[in-house]
């Protein structure tokens, strides 16, 4: 349980130096970069996370069957899933380097319209680092899902930490001496593989794990085989949604569309990081409770109470973009990003739903009932997809994001939370009477900030920090007094009492 709270603490301060290593880090990179450099470095990377699909879920399954035999003592099944999963993971890694080079050799006749000679030449440059860096990673990355399953959540997010702080700093200083696009992709990909060779020992030397290289009875392949299927499926409905934007705007428009694209993206990534910092702690649990007794009224009351937390930060992300977003791209991106906000502000109201309930897909791979969701998602990002083609020609990277956010709000919103009701007994009308008891100070707080619009200019940047203070001065304890319970007020009462303690005793 230490492990869980301690791992959701620096998971926020994970989220804290990402957030502010995206304010200060990226503008600066924009700039050193301009619009067309950024947007290719943004469509190669998003083009190679498509060949991250060839995990097949088979990371998750590490995490579930690792809880699931540590629970039960089966150590020994555990040594061999290791061994197998090793032998997996290097076969995949291959095929992602073929794959590469099938990219790699390919670049001009999918850009060559919309790109120059210059471009397209970094683009291959960069490609053939990230599918080194990626098929390294593939057979390394067993032992970061070995540690999340052991529940040493302080040892991952420490590296974490110190990666991102270190990995900024060089980024710094490689753009400060004149370096661009491809000199980025090489430094993340040392550390990329720093963090796999640590992630190697920690788990050799600390948790004492066995690699054993043996038969593994086919009836458990095949049960990890169908349940990593349908998170694999899951999987390319993310890459769908979030990663085939850029693909389609390079192919259709140009680097130019990808940028402006790419920073809504950006927000977008940091936004989910808010809600998923408490879920990426909850599987191994979740795992437990299920393998123990499956209480539907236990896991239905957890499904509430996490959803009501994720809402408390959500709505306070959400509002205060509205009300301060526009001037916020402005000051951070440059004028020229304009429509970025727009592109974003569609990205977090369609996303407000999934993000509240993603509880919901840590019970679902805990009861080994993916299949619904995966269908349902591969189905409605197939139809996103036509959309971005469809609209993108019409109305450029907005027409893009309304495709991705009208699917989210269909699958997501509607048609999952019919199914976590009648499929998964999940209380569905007493989550939403509770987020409904928590909206008026959110709803209320929006409004007075939007009706400050015609008095104050927010792409001003000193104006811009005075109004972002006394919207979170005012919003903050208006939350505290009419939107949290008894328990989260508990749980701010009991920080503030741990911070006090811990200050006291050092004096």
């Amino acid at each position: 349980m230490n492990q869980i709270k301690v791992g959701a603490v620096l998971n926020y301060v994970i989220i804290a130096l990402n957030t502010i290593v995206g304010l200060a880090y990226t503008p600066y990179m924009l700039r050193c970069l301009g619009q067309s450099e950024y947007g290719l470095y943004s469509l190669v990377a998003s083009i190679i996370a498509y060949l991250t699909l060839l995990d097949m879920g088979l990371g998750n399954a590490i995490v579930r069957y690792t809880a699931k035999y540590r629970s039960q003592g089966r150590e020994s099944e555990q040594w061999k899933m290791f061994g197998m999963f090793i032998v997996v993971y290097s076969i995949i890694g291959l095929i992602a380097f073929l794959g590469g080079l099938g990219l790699y050799f390919n670049v001009d006749v999918l850009f060559e319209n919309t790109m120059s000679l210059s471009d397209l030449s970094q683009a291959k440059t960069m490609i053939i680092l990230l599918v080194i860096n990626l098929a390294i990673t593939f057979p390394m990355s067993v032992f970061g899902s070995i540690i999340t399953a052991y529940e040493d959540f302080i040892f991952q997010r420490l590296v974490n930490i110190f990666r991102i702080v270190l990995s900024t700093i060089v980024l710094v200083a490689v753009l400060k001496l004149g370096f661009r696009a491809v000199a980025l992709v090489a430094v993340q990909s040392v550390f990329n593989i720093l963090t796999l060779i640590i992630n190697y020992v920690y788990c050799m030397r600390k948790l004492k794990i066995k690699i054993e290289f043996s038969r593994v009875d086919k009836g458990f392949v095949k049960e990890i085989g169908i349940y990593s299927f349908w998170i694999f499926l899951n999987a390319i409905m993310d890459k769908i949604y979030w990663g085939t934007g850029q693909f389609v705007l390079g192919a259709l428009i140009g680097t130019v569309a990808v940028a402006v694209f790419s920073v809504a993206i950006t927000l977008q990534q940091m936004y989910m990081l808010f809600s998923t910092s408490i879920i990426s702690v909850m599987l191994p649990k979740m795992t437990a409770i299920v393998t123990r007794n499956n209480e539907d009224r236990e896991i239905s009351n957890l499904f509430v109470k996490t959803g009501r937390i994720q809402f408390l930060i959500i709505a306070l992300v959400l509002t205060g973009f509205v009300v301060f977003g526009r001037g916020f791209v402005s000051v951070w991106a440059g004028p020229e990003y304009g429509e970025s906000y727009v592109i974003t502000l569609i990205f977090f109201f369609a996303l407000l739903i999934p993000l509240i309930q993603n509880l919901g897909i840590i019970i679902l791979q805990a009861r080994n009932q993916m299949k619904f969701r995966s269908l349902l998602y591969l189905g409605i990002s197939f139809a996103s997809l036509i959309a971005q083609v469809i609209l993108s020609r019409v109305m450029g990277p907005l027409g893009c994001a309304i495709a991705i956010g009208g699917a989210l709000l269909i699958g997501q919103g509607l048609i999952m939370n019919i199914y976590y009701s009648k499929r998964q007994n999940l209380d569905i009308a007493a989550f939403w009477s509770e987020i409904c008891k928590m909206s008026p100070v959110p709803l209320l707080m929006m409004i007075g900030g939007l009706a400050t619009w015609p008095y104050f200019n927010y792409s001003n940047p000193s104006t811009l920090f005075v109004g972002i203070a006394v919207y979170l001065v005012v919003y903050i304890p208006l939350l505290y007094l009419f939107g949290m319970n008894d328990y989260e007020r508990g749980l701010i009462r009991q920080s503030f009492r741990a911070v006090a303690l811990r200050l006291g005793s050092k004096k």
